[in-house]
C-alpha cells in the first residue's frame, strides 16, 4: 500500500517506516489516588495551555462567536426543514443511522470505553498514562503502527501550528508489550482505538479521522490465537 500524506510526513521527519498512522488524543486523565501519584513522582496530568499567540488569537476571534452561533442555528433549522421534506427511503436511512448510533453508544458504555483507560493505576496502561504528558505537553500524538510495535510522536511542548515540523518520538511500545485494537472489530465507524497491553489493561485513544488508516490497518491483521 502507498503511504498516506500523514505517514509520509512522519516517516520523513522521524526516519522510521510506518504501516499506518494518524494524529490522536486521549480523554481527560482522572485524578489518581494520592499514593499512586506520589509513587510516580507527581507527574503532569494535563496538557500545557495554549501558547500566548494562540490565546491572543482566541481573544481577537471572540467577537465573532455570536455570529458563528447564529450561523450554526440557521444551518440546523435548514437541516430540519430538509428532513421534513425527505422521501420515505431517506427517512428510513436516517432512522437506520440513528439506530446504529444508539447501538454504538450502548456498546461503548457496555465496555466502559467512555473512560480513558481501564481504571487500574497499577496496570501497564495506568502506569503509561501517568507518564503521558511527561513525554510531551502537547495535547495530541501522532500514533504510528510499525512492524516493531507502536510509536508515539509529538512536539516536546504544546504548539498551535506546525506540529508535524516539530514532532519527535516521545514513546515506543514494542509489539511484545502492547498492540492496537479496534474494540468493535469494524462493526461501527468510530474514532476509537485501544492500546492494549500484555497484562490486559488498555488505554483509549481517539483518532483524528473516523475509521482512520490505523483502523483499517488493525482490521487487516490476523486475529490472535486464543
Amino acid at each position: 500500500m502507498t503511504p498516506t500524506d500523514k505517514q509520509r510526513v512522519a516517516m520523513e521527519r522521524l526516519g522510521i517506516h510506518a504501516e499506518a498512522g494518524d494524529w490522536c488524543w486521549i480523554g481527560k486523565i482522572p485524578q489518581p489516588p494520592a499514593d499512586v501519584l506520589q509513587a510516580a513522582g507527581n507527574p503532569r496530568l494535563r496538557p500545557a495551555r495554549l501558547p500566548p499567540l494562540s490565546m491572543i488569537g482566541m481573544v481577537l476571534c471572540a467577537p465573532f462567536i455570536p455570529l458563528l452561533m447564529l450561523l450554526r442555528l440557521l444551518s440546523a433549522a435548514e437541516e430540519a426543514v430538509k428532513r421534513s421534506l425527505d422521501r420515505k427511503e431517506e427517512k428510513e436511512q436516517r432512522r437506520a443511522k440513528e439506530e446504529e448510533d444508539k447501538r454504538r453508544d450502548a456498546a461503548i458504555a457496555q465496555q466502559d470505553l467512555d473512560n480513558v483507560f481501564d481504571g487500574n493505576w497499577h496496570g501497564n496502561a495506568g502506569q503509561f498514562l501517568l507518564r503521558w504528558y511527561s513525554h510531551s505537553t502537547h495535547h495530541e500524538r501522532m500514533l504510528l503502527a510499525t512492524q516493531e510495535g507502536i510509536v508515539l510522536a509529538a512536539p516536546p511542548r504544546r504548539v498551535s501550528m506546525g506540529r508535524e515540523k516539530r514532532m519527535q518520538v516521545v514513546a515506543r511500545l514494542p509489539a511484545s508489550e502492547a498492540t492496537l485494537v479496534d474494540p468493535f472489530s469494524g462493526e461501527f465507524e468510530t474514532s476509537i482505538l485501544l492500546i492494549r497491553f500484555r497484562d490486559g489493561s488498555w488505554l483509549r485513544v481517539d483518532t483524528e479521522e473516523l475509521r482512520s488508516d490505523l483502523h483499517m490497518y488493525v482490521l487487516r491483521q490476523p486475529l490472535p490465537d486464543n
